[in-house]
């Protein structure tokens, strides 16, 4: 049969469909959800981050810290650039944030899934999961769905996502569909994930949020910092998460108890000299309160008792007793209040899945297998992955932009 199969309707898998249908192949989509794109409904907390607004390859790929120079092909045949232009004339309005990060004005991530069901809606949607694929003599004959119903089609893309969200149907269908089609799977892990720490005060902070911070992280086998950045952290029962604490997460690898120290300044618009004078400033204001009550105008409340309870200074030390050591020693704690990480929170919890369909086995040119003739990758099922910022909803529609043209080519 001439047609095409796309297993999985999230945004590569909308996104192929939606390519290939436009240029004329029968195209049918096989989802197993009742609606598509669950999982692109609850990204950037509903607002949707699609995109960063870079303008070269270089700098998407630079982006990329898990096989990035597979995607040159990808990216050069969509861009940021083309993904704004898909979906404005789709009539979905775009802004552009800090980091270039591009979110709908709407700031609903229901518009994006409807831009895309709507451009998709050329191809038959078919409600089913994929329990494996038709192969004959090296080329794709279509699938067998779990209901035992067989889909006829030349060309299959294999577009199911990672495993990380299980609820909105991310369980790793397609790493099964390709292992069983002769392909090698990288190991599984999580990438934009939280983070447990060794530190008890953690549970103590649970629920706080701390904005306008700056982060760094450390390998303490290297001493080298691997990362930094300027944003909003939350503590949690186990540990630390928010959005400068999920990049980070992708730039720690080979992670163990220990390794990573996160050091967070709580004052990054200060100097250590201009936050020892704002903190003598207070402390002469109030020269006979006890310390612990003394610092409510420059801390969150929560933090107080964790912060004077590393500093050392007894809690109900009067501040005219306070010594210069001892309060430029505080304000240090304040530049650099250290966290030591333990690990990773499980790959479930993860905003992407690292690891996937080995690329070596992948056409970067293509995204059709080397192996099996007809049959595609796209998205999140592929082992390449993004820091945070829109680049892995990039990669899933450049992949799942390229998947379908290539497919669709093939049918021309």
């Amino acid at each position: 049969m001439n047609a095409l199969l796309v297993i999985g309707a999230g945004p590569a898998g909308l996104m192929a469909a939606a390519e290939a249908s436009r240029r004329g192949l029968k195209t049918i989509l096989l989802e197993r959800n009742e609606k598509p794109a669950r999982k692109l409904m609850i990204t950037g907390k509903g607002r949707c981050n699609l995109t960063n607004n870079v303008t070269g390859v270089e700098q998407l790929v630079a982006n990329v810290p898990v096989n990035g120079k597979f995607l040159y092909g990808a990216f050069s045949r969509f861009m940021p650039a083309d993904t704004i232009a898909f979906f404005e004339s789709r009539g979905v309005k775009l802004k552009t944030e800090r980091g270039n990060r591009v979110f709908p004005v709407s700031d609903k991530a229901s518009d994006v899934v409807d831009a895309l069901r709507k451009a998709a809606a050329g191809a038959q949607m078919v409600q089913g999961r994929a329990a494996g694929l038709l192969i004959e003599n090296a080329e794709v004959k279509g699938a067998v769905t779990e209901a035992g119903e067989r889909i006829s089609a030349n060309r299959v893309i294999v577009a199911t996502g990672g495993v990380s969200y299980p609820a909105t149907g991310s369980t790793g269908d397609g790493y099964e569909l390709a292992r069983r089609a002769g392909h090698a799977i990288v190991e599984l892990k999580p990438s934009l994930v939280p983070l447990t720490a060794h530190e008890g005060f953690c549970t103590d902070l649970q629920g706080l949020s701390l904005r306008n911070i700056a982060l760094k992280v450390v390998d303490t086998q290297t001493g080298k910092t691997v990362y930094k950045d300027f944003g909003e952290m939350l503590f949690t029962h186990f540990g630390v998460s928010g959005p400068v604490v999920l990049s980070a997460s992708s730039h720690m690898r080979d992670m163990a108890k220990g390794k990573y120290e996160l050091f967070v300044d709580l004052k990054p618009a200060l100097t250590p000299e201009m936050l020892d004078a704002r903190i003598l400033r207070d402390f002469t204001e109030n020269p006979n309160k006890n310390f612990i009550n003394a610092l409510n105008l420059l801390l969150p409340k929560k933090l107080v008792p964790v912060m004077v309870r590393l500093s050392g200074i007894a809690p109900g030390t009067k501040t005219n007793g306070i010594t210069a050591k001892q309060r430029s020693d505080f304000a240090a704690l304040l530049k650099a209040f250290r966290i030591t990480v333990n690990g990773f929170r499980p790959v479930e919890e993860a905003i992407v899945t690292s690891g996937g369909v080995k690329v070596s086995e992948i056409n970067p040119k293509t995204m059709e297998s080397k192996l099996v003739k007809g049959l595609y990758f796209a998205g999140e099922v592929i082992d390449a992955d993004a820091y945070t910022g829109g680049f892995n909803l990039q990669i899933a529609f450049s992949t799942g932009f390229l998947a379908g043209l290539s497919a669709s080519d093939q049918h021309n």
